[in-house]
């Protein structure tokens, strides 16, 4: 799934956010352009690799000690990806694992600005992502268009136990990205209210994150969880115990 795919298209906003300002509504009709989200291997692009990109989407190991060299194990695709992001993509830890031993560096994003771990956080897969921050990654690093942070995504999309792997990694917490909404601001104003973005908004709360933060309105994730009558949200942000 692409970090913003859940999200509806241009006709469907107000309707869903009704009291939404305008600015607001601008930058959810941006989140929606398809061109803006993560691009994953296409099924054609898998079947044309070849060399190190196959061996690193088949998850082969051994083929990658033998193919990669100082030359070709930081190659790029057509869409700038490297065979480590195509191995995150692909979920192989082995793989990612015996490239970043041949030299692949950790820390390499694709053509929308994306990571190892924000691919692994939108993806919904910690144990990915918890192995390419313990293979170099960092957890702090500005990540997409958006320019925001794999935690950022993650809240998005409601995948709580990559946020809280990402918080116990030091993924900072209050960071605004180019939208004007913090981690907390998009479980709220992103989610579906539902119980795994709940546990995201309460992982970010319970960690420290600011709750007086606004979007670029001034309406903080509390006014957005009233607005849209989340009230297991607005008991989190409010600070109240879990029943």
């Amino acid at each position: 799934m692409a970090e913003h795919d859940n999200i509806p298209l241009e006709g469907d906003l107000m309707a869903l956010h009704p009291r939404l300002g305008a600015l607001t509504a601008l930058a959810l009709v941006l989140i929606a352009t398809p061109s803006m989200a993560q691009v994953p291997p296409s099924e054609s692009e898998i079947a044309s690799y070849t060399g190190l990109f196959a061996a690193a989407q088949k998850g082969e190991s051994a083929a990658i000690r033998k193919l990669a060299k100082p030359e070709t194990v930081n190659a790029r695709d057509s869409h700038n990806r490297t065979p480590y992001l195509v191995a995150a993509h692909a979920k192989n830890i082995a793989a990612m694992e015996a490239l970043v031993k041949a030299g692949a560096d950790p820390l390499a994003k694709d053509a929308r600005n994306y990571d190892a771990i924000t691919i692994a956080a939108v993806a919904d897969a910690p144990d990915v992502m918890s192995a390419a921050i313990k293979l170099g990654g960092n957890p702090k690093e500005i990540t997409s268009p958006y320019l925001g942070t794999a935690l950022i995504a993650a809240a998005h999309l409601g995948h709580d136990e990559v946020v809280r792997r990402l918080i116990a990694a030091g993924a900072p917490l209050d960071h605004v990205n180019n939208l004007g909404w913090t981690a907390l601001i998009e479980a709220v104003i992103l989610g579906d209210g539902g119980a795994r973005h709940v546990a995201c908004a309460r992982a970010l709360v319970e960690a420290g994150a600011r709750r007086d933060l606004g979007d670029r309105e001034g309406r903080t994730p509390l006014d957005h969880a009233r607005q849209r009558g989340f009230t297991q949200m607005i008991a989190v942000l409010e600070g109240q115990k879990a029943q």
